[in-house]
């Protein structure tokens, strides 16, 4: 029987044409008695928006049909642009018009009913919806005298939900509810649902995060059935693992996490040896010993893909009995572990390694502002209290220093982006935001975690096993030739553009360092580089100048890391059979790819929430004045981003002193009569004039 992969090879030959299902079984030699499979292969192909059948019930590739087939992103104003499944080809635009009854976020296939030009991106048409998004949304109620509306959170859903008077399930006026979608929209007519659920009136204590996780359709909490699975695991580790794995409860280790951290899940060693190289061990809480393949807790962390951190709070990846108990590495506590041990050289180089299964039993539970205290600040009460390990934090730091020269050497872009912390009190609300300081105890976990990432990465790489890596593609040379446009204005050149290596790029990043175009330079940079994400393909890291990476390190929250345990396990028992390895394969093609756009989901998430919590916190500032620098120059205005790195708009409408035009060019505003220049990386003096919390959007003037 034919598989995907060999269908669509078929179809990219140049003499195919479309064809009819029986005259593909004909030549393609599938048998009468392989048609019911052969067509649910069909089947699947067109939902996944492989092929395309027209409506001449011909099969063909898309591409060749004159077809796009990806992700619609709406827009507030009705239109949208399809975001194409080929990475290589530009967005589509789609006017309201021929969105098809499309909702944001849809799997669609359009057809291009206007070429590219005159500075214009292709226009398409929706012709099909794959795969619908919106079962649900979260938004405002709005009651009326014979039916009630639901005005979405998301601003890309740009229509309002019709209520039905019989569905309105005793909802008010500005609650915030869940509407399920009973029916599609089609042109000219808005979706209809139904509440489903009150999450209670708008500004109340927690209901604005609440809103967020429905409307990511984060999945909080669990089935009795998963709760029961995860119960009924042992608390104890049976006598045979024991006997099996290797025993390190005597080798000192500990965690070093934040303060709030629960899910322990990485722990550390180091010691130095007879002939001076460093033993650096890196100890992964074993979560694939409890968690088997396939069983309800793999089937629901598959679902969810990572855990979602929304400031306050956590949609774990699993169940707390696993998550916060028995495979967090918490302090004095025997437990399993999957063991990269590495020595290293004092250049960095990892002359050695070993990969086992192990038994662990961390001293402390450290964390990153106590272990910065002892090395930096020399704390006289933390020295006194970990005593017995302070010459181990102070290899650490030594081996960390040594890893990270050797990285940057090599040509890692390492941004010094300023990240934020935002502190809530009881009820929810936001007292404080300030910058996170990214200290020397930061910087041994993160080296630390990358030398063990690289050294698996490399090590099963050339086992030619399936498995699930880490990668950072090559940046679009047009983009990178934009930015060097940019960077030249400033008196900066990338080295070497036309075959460009990171280091061209970290080089810059150095340059910049202190300078007041730091920021924006380091943005602008970061904006043309592409996303990191999971593949089957060992394709290397550009942005980490790494040939071979992976994410081993954090099985508790991410799991493409706790896929890849179960094969190093099997892989270090010999059990990966050729049945096996087929069976693999397909697997991390498919978990690769759930877990990026689980990723992606993840993070608007958390951003949003970020977003939210900074305006609430603005709105009770508003007139009063800060100091910010120029983040981003858009047609309509300047974002400016302060010192706590909160960003708000000056409206170009609002810059009264003359008539202003947008170089697009050279990011940057002209005055039309003074010649006055607003352009990114500028220092300003802002006034906080108007804050929309629901949204997320604040408001600046020039305070002049």
């Amino acid at each position: 029987m034919i598989n995907k992969e060999e269908m669509l090879e078929f179809m990219k030959e140049k003499a195919y044409s479309p064809m009819l299902s029986d005259e593909l079984m004909k030549s393609l030699k599938i048998q009468e008695k392989e048609k019911k499979e052969f067509m649910k292969l069909l089947d699947e192909m067109e939902s996944d928006g492989l092929i395309f059948k027209n409506r001449r019930n011909r099969y063909g590739l898309p591409e060749r049909m004159n077809l796009v087939v990806g992700r619609l992103q709406g827009n507030t104003k009705g239109f949208g642009f399809l975001i194409s499944d080929n990475q290589e080809m530009a967005d589509v635009f789609i006017s309201q018009e021929n969105m098809g009854g499309a909702m944001n976020n849809d799997k669609v296939v359009a057809k291009i009913i206007k070429e590219k030009g005159n500075g214009r991106s292709e226009e398409g048409q929706i012709i099909k919806i794959l795969k619908r998004e919106n079962d649900s949304l979260v938004g405002t109620f709005e009651n009326s005298t014979n039916f009630g509306f639901v005005v979405a959170d998301d601003k890309r859903i740009f229509q309002d939900v019709f209520i039905p008077k019989s569905e309105i399930n005793g909802a008010s006026t500005g609650q915030k509810v869940v509407a399920e979608i009973t029916k599609w929209p089609k042109p000219r007519r808005n979706p209809e649902g139904k509440i489903v659920e009150i999450l209670g009136n708008k500004g109340d204590p927690g209901v604005d995060i609440v809103s967020v996780i429905r409307k990511y359709d984060l999945p909080e909490d669990f089935t009795p059935e998963i709760e029961e699975a995860a119960d009924s695991l042992p608390d104890t580790i049976p006598k045979s693992e024991y006997l099996r794995r290797r025993d390190l409860r005597d080798v000192k280790m500990v965690t070093i996490d934040g303060e709030d951290a629960k899910d322990l899940d990485d722990a550390v060693s180091v010691k130095k040896l007879p002939n001076g190289n460093y033993l650096l061990g890196v100890h992964i809480a074993d979560v694939s010993f409890y968690v088997r393949e396939n069983d309800l807790i793999d089937r629901e962390a598959q679902k969810r893909g990572t855990s979602v951190y929304l400031i306050n709070r956590v949609v774990p990846m699993l169940p707390k009995k696993l998550s916060n108990g028995i495979c967090s590495l918490n302090p004095q506590a025997d437990r399993l572990a999957m063991t990269c041990m590495m020595e290293i050289d004092h250049s960095g180089k990892v002359v050695s390694h070993e990969i086992f299964e192990s038994i662990i039993r961390t001293n402390e539970r450290m964390t990153y502002t106590d272990v910065t205290k002892i090395l930096k600040d020399n704390d006289p009460e933390l020295i006194e209290r970990y005593g017995y390990l302070v010459n181990d934090f102070k290899t650490m730091e030594e081996l960390c220093l040594i890893l990270r020269h050797k990285r940057m050497e090599r040509g890692s872009i390492d941004f010094n982006f300023e990240e934020c912390r935002i502190v809530l009190d009881d009820r929810g609300k936001p007292v404080d935001i300030r910058p996170y300081e990214r200290d020397i105890a930061n910087m041994i976990i993160e080296e630390f975690m990358l030398a063990a990432n690289e050294t698996i990465a490399e090590h099963m790489y050339w086992t030619e096993l399936p498995f699930i890596y880490r990668i950072h593609e090559n940046p679009d040379p047009e983009k990178i030739r934009t930015f060097n446009d940019f960077i030249y204005n400033f008196g900066y050149h990338i080295r070497g553009i036309n075959k460009l290596h990171p280091k061209a790029l970290q080089e810059i990043v150095e340059k910049v360092e202190g300078t007041k175009e730091e920021a924006i330079i380091n943005t602008l940079m970061l904006r043309s580089l592409k996303k990191a994400k999971y593949s089957p393909e060992c394709t290397g890291h550009f942005g980490l100048a790494a040939r071979y990476y992976t994410h081993f390190t954090s099985p508790i929250r991410r799991y493409p890391d706790l896929t890849i345990h179960r094969i190093i396990r099997e892989y270090l028992q010999g059990k990966i059979t050729e049945k096996r390895r087929k069976k693999l394969k397909g697997f991390v093609n498919y978990a690769a790819k759930q877990s990026s756009e689980r990723e992606i989901v993840a993070q608007e998430a958390e951003r949003e929430v970020d977003d939210l919590k900074k305006a609430e916190y603005m709105s009770e500032r508003i007139g009063k004045k800060y100091s910010g620098v120029i983040s981003s120059v858009t047609p309509y205005g300047l974002y400016v981003e302060l010192e706590n790195t909160v960003e708000g708009l000056i409206h170009v409408s609002s810059l009264l002193d003359d008539y202003y035009s947008y170089d697009e060019d050279h990011h940057c505003f002209i005055g039309d009569m003074k010649k006055r220049v607003f352009r990114l990386g500028d220092k300003v003096n802002i006034v906080v004039s108007k804050v929309n919390i629901d949204e997320g959007n604040i408001d600046f003037t020039l305070d002049e």
